[in-house]
């Protein structure tokens, strides 16, 4: 069985590609507040068409589409059969719990939707992961320095070993790694860290959002998340809802975009 890190690291290379597209479709972003579910899932699939041939990876963000109850859910259902076996997705879920609870979360993220991957958050430790990492060919994306302004307040946060708390996630990680399917994510905001990370663990994937709205590198992200691994640099708004919003202008932006991390490889 292939394992997802090697599944991912092969993409990549076929590809020519470090393009994973955020599906973050919701009517704020489409200008229009009187958008029905039936608008956003017609985006949601404009995205995919026009992105398909140069993303290794979609990643739908599960809160855009639980906003909405149980049709949110459909429609979410929807998209990972749109996307079918052939892209490699993300659930963007940011789960962190631990027993049964865990597991339920697994087998709803993997087994009924489908994902090959999922976000998690490592704070409650190894009881939180080690029921989504048993499948070699399942991969995780633990949340290790993440984009946001005050995500300092704790990942920052100093040990009595004088490493930061964002480095011992990826120490962990590291020694987690046993069956090649663990990743990080490491915000695009914060690239001085992504070289710190990477130094770290130099055999796991990247996850780097934060590119475009949020205001990232991406040339250091390119430089650092590839440098003695790979990185799957992450964009959402910059693709879901560039220009006129047509295919042709969400294909144009995405091309713009994997022309820059190829240049900067």
């Amino acid at each position: 069985m292939q394992s997802f890190n090697k599944r991912l690291l092969d993409e990549i290379k076929r590809k020519n590609s470090h393009l994973c597209v955020g599906l973050d479709i919701n009517p704020e972003g489409l200008n229009n507040y009187n958008s029905t579910l039936e608008d956003l899932k017609a985006h949601t699939f404009k995205v995919i068409d026009a992105t398909r041939e140069l993303a290794v990876a979609f990643k739908p963000n599960l809160a855009f589409f639980e906003r909405w109850g149980s049709k949110g859910f459909k429609w979410l259902e929807q998209t990972m059969d749109y996307l079918g076996p052939e892209s490699i997705t993300i659930g963007d879920a940011k789960r962190g719990d631990i027993g049964n609870t865990a597991k339920q979360y697994a087998m709803s993220l993997f087994d009924h939707f489908g994902f090959d991957s999922v976000t998690l958050s490592p704070y409650l430790g190894f009881d939180s992961i080690d029921s989504f990492i048993m499948q070699p060919n399942k991969g995780i994306f633990l949340l290790c320095r993440t984009s946001n302004p005050s995500a300092k307040d704790i990942q920052d946060f100093k040990l009595s070993s004088d490493e930061l708390l964002f480095e011992q996630i990826a120490k962990l990680a590291v020694k987690w790694n046993k069956n090649d399917n663990i990743g990080l994510v490491v915000g695009a905001t914060k690239p001085e860290e992504i070289e710190r990370v990477r130094k770290i663990a130099n055999n796991l994937p990247m996850l780097i959002p934060g590119i475009g709205a949020q205001g990232g590198d991406l040339k250091k992200s390119m430089k650092y998340g590839n440098k003695n691994g790979v990185a799957l640099i992450n964009i959402s708004r910059g693709i879901s809802f560039a220009g006129d919003l047509s295919t042709s202008a969400i294909k144009d932006s995405a091309k713009q975009f994997l022309q820059k991390m190829r240049e900067y490889n």
